[in-house]
């Protein structure tokens, strides 16, 4: 079954270049072209990403966003003529796994959707048991790497894909120092055009998800981050 990708985006033009991309590489599409629709069509396509805009009629791409991640962790991209740090900050904020900024590359675009569609896939290996699944696991926290499902305790943690990439980060090199610039290399990729302080964004959102072991991930001044457990 082909991944679907919900585009919710008020110019038609844009719409109908993005779909044409998305065919190209083999992805399905429905659109949306308001922002008081968007979650509606979200609940009726069950779309495996979003692209979403932020000036859009009825509502605006931070109230979608805010929205859809209230029930679920689907990859969220904004594509958006916005392009102050602030208003990137902000999206990142309510969990957005990226950015980008028009006037846009289609075929950027079409790699970062479909690199985040491969991130956001459970792949269960080929020729493993049920319960063969590679597992990191730190004071009870459980990081399974194939399904991409985290655990504290035994309950679940609902992740975005960039959280659960940059908490497996900071498990498997854990009591190390981390700078930001490591971080973003790390998780985002080298040829990533966003700004460090969205390391800063992401880690705020995995510490309130960690509730009361969010002193875990320690802030060093000056020189990034240390995830603070036993070994």
């Amino acid at each position: 079954m082909q991944p679907k990708v919900l585009i919710v985006e008020d110019e038609r033009r844009i719409r109908e270049l993005i779909a044409d991309y998305l065919e190209a590489e083999g992805l399905a599409w429905c659109e949306c072209d308001r922002g008081d629709k968007a979650l509606e069509t979200f609940r009726l396509q069950g779309p495996q990403l979003v692209l979403l805009d932020i000036l859009m009629p009825g509502l605006d791409g931070y109230d979608v966003c805010e929205a859809i991640r209230a029930e679920s962790n689907v990859p969220i991209v904004f594509l958006t003529a916005k392009s102050e740090e602030d208003d990137k900050l902000l999206g990142y904020d309510l969990g957005a796994d990226d950015y980008m900024t028009k006037p846009f590359s289609p075929k950027v675009l079409a790699a970062k959707i479909k690199a985040l569609l491969k991130r956001a896939e459970p792949v269960k290996k080929e020729g493993a048991a049920e319960d063969d699944s590679e597992a990191v696991a730190v004071e009870g926290l459980v990081l399974n790497v194939t399904a991409r499902e985290t655990f504290l305790e035994g309950a679940p943690i609902a992740l975005s894909p960039k959280e659960f990439d940059l908490l497996l980060y900071f498990v498997r090199n854990r009591n190390r120092v981390l700078s930001r610039e490591m971080l973003l290399d790390a998780v985002w990729g080298y040829d990533y055009e966003g700004d460090v302080r969205t390391v800063d964004t992401h880690v705020k959102r995995l510490r309130q998800k960690l509730g009361d072991r969010a002193e875990w991930i320690v802030t060093l001044r000056g020189n990034g981050y240390r995830m603070k457990v036993a070994s």
